[in-house]
């Protein structure tokens, strides 16, 4: 599990350079991830996609595949070999970090051979209303794995261990959405479009006991093979909730360990969050949705957002112990699917938000630590150059911070539509107390407790130049700049 005041980066963006150095790189910079206050490491799908050496990983392929065998054009994934996968991994965590894998489970891409079957297309935006009679169709639904053979496992995929597709081959370029005959779309799922069980490429039918067990015998191999802390898993809300609870105590149980886990289940619906933590019995963690529309729209708005709303409506708010929190990621990048950037002026204010609080278990983006630059097509057809910015010296404060100082008693001060504000006051293994400021508009000061008599406090980020001085019981005058956070600390 997360340790206390664990913090986990993400160390991906979706546009890495594809040339197979990631893993290495990873091996480099372990040591100085850890000395600067990371725990915990998400690491990108480690095995191969239907897109060989350049795919992200998430059009997943063949699980048993981590960059061995010579299959979909390649033999490493985008990210190295299956020896520069382990190494970094043991690295990493002799470094004293975790590291957490990412599990697609909702399809399967790049099938080896074609396969017929009798569907029924249905409506995109309702999966429950047919739109045609039984069709006869062709689809890439069987895998063979040829590069790889039985090697670590002998199942080849069929028709039959999907419910339903994408594609037909008898109609090109056609991307209707088919359920198989006799097959029934999954339950436990997001109730969008009516039913929301399909997501891309070959929709797995965890109803099938095959499925559910190579799943399962895949979990027990790659815990054997890697040696991971814990797993990230994709697109939760697209699968049958109830079957994340039994891998996971499957895996769990097999490994004599409380494996971590969290899930993506990308909605701001509360009430859909909320409900796949009851399906799951708690099991799980999810990354905080709402909380990064949240930051995003305050970025956005330009000085005109209540910030004493920042953290309504979150799972920061309502689940705690469950929330992983982030500011963005690789879904939510210029350029990709979900696109909902966090503008770089408030990322140090989101990142404040995140790490010097009680609740939630952070996560730092790749790309806000390193910085990114890369050019991509928009959907509109246009190419653009992007170019994000390195937070990593303001984080490193923060981290730094989180490390030593948020510990204890936590005092809000949610009470200016600008200027928000927060202490933590210590406890006895780490007795400096901290008060945090932030303002999205403005100039901001604020009078705090933070429970030290006459102390001195500064402004690690060095935004405010001047030492603040507690009274005789504990309450000082704050201060920060305009758009910006200053993180206070006791001398």
């Amino acid at each position: 599990m997360a340790d206390l005041n664990g913090t986990m980066m993400q160390y991906f963006h979706w546009y890495i350079p594809a040339d197979g150095t990631h893993w290495e790189q990873l091996t480099k910079q372990a040591s100085e991830l850890a000395t600067a206050g990371f725990t915990a490491v998400w690491l990108p799908p480690a095995y191969k996609a239907s897109g060989g050496g350049f795919d992200v990983g998430y059009g997943a392929y063949d699980l048993f595949d981590l960059g061995e065998f010579a299959q979909k054009g390649s033999v490493r994934t985008k990210y190295g070999t299956r020896d520069q996968l382990l190494a970094a991994i043991k690295t990493a965590q002799s470094a004293g970090m975790q590291l957490y894998a990412d599990c697609v489970f909702n399809h399967k891409n790049g099938g080896d051979a074609e396969e017929e079957v009798d569907a029924y297309a249905v409506a995109s935006d309702n999966r429950n209303h047919n739109i045609s009679g039984v069709e006869r169709i062709k689809i890439w639904t069987h895998f063979t794995f040829p590069g790889r053979g039985d090697q670590y496992s002998s199942m080849k995929w069929h028709w039959w261990h999907f419910d339903s597709v994408n594609h037909n081959m008898y109609k090109l370029g056609d991307n209707t959405v088919y359920r198989f005959k006799d097959k029934q779309f999954e339950t436990e799922v997001d109730p969008r479009h009516g039913n929301y069980d399909f997501l891309m490429a070959c929709d797995l039918d965890s109803s099938v006991d095959q499925v559910r067990g190579e799943l399962k015998y895949w979990g027990e191999w790659f815990f054997d093979t890697t040696g991971v802390d814990g797993f990230r898993f994709d697109a939760v809300k697209h699968v049958r909730a109830s079957f994340f609870e039994e891998w996971l105590g499957h895996v769990r149980h097999y490994a004599q360990r409380n494996l971590f886990a969290v899930g993506e289940y990308w909605s701001e619906d509360m009430e859909s969050l909320h409900g796949f933590i009851r399906e799951t019995n708690g099991q799980l963690s999810l990354f905080d949705v709402p909380l990064h529309y949240n930051f995003h729209r305050a970025s956005r708005a330009g000085g005109n957002y209540d910030m004493r709303r920042i953290l309504d409506g979150t799972l920061m708010q309502q689940q705690p112990a469950l929330a992983v929190t982030f500011v963005d990621n690789h879904d939510s990048q210029p350029l990709q699917a979900l696109e909902s950037v966090v503008e770089s002026w408030f990322k140090p204010l989101a990142y404040a938000l995140i790490l010097l609080r009680r609740e939630g278990y952070p996560c730092v983006f790749y790309a806000d630590y390193y910085g990114a630059h890369y050019r991509d097509r928009a959907p509109n057809g246009n190419e653009y150059e992007i170019w994000l910015d390195s937070h990593q010296w303001l984080l490193d404060k923060f981290l730094n911070a989180r490390k030593n100082y948020a510990y204890g008693d936590q005092y809000d001060y949610f009470d200016h539509p600008n200027t928000i504000g927060w202490t933590r006051l210590g406890e006895s293994s780490h007795p400096k107390a901290m008060a945090v400021l932030l303002s999205d508009g403005a100039p901001g000061n604020k009078w705090m407790e933070v429970g030290k008599p006459n102390a001195t406090f500064r402004d690690i980020t060095n935004h405010v130049k001047d030492h603040v001085q507690t009274n005789q019981w504990g309450w000082a005058e704050f201060y920060c700049n305009g758009g910006s956070v200053s993180v206070w600390v006791q001398d």
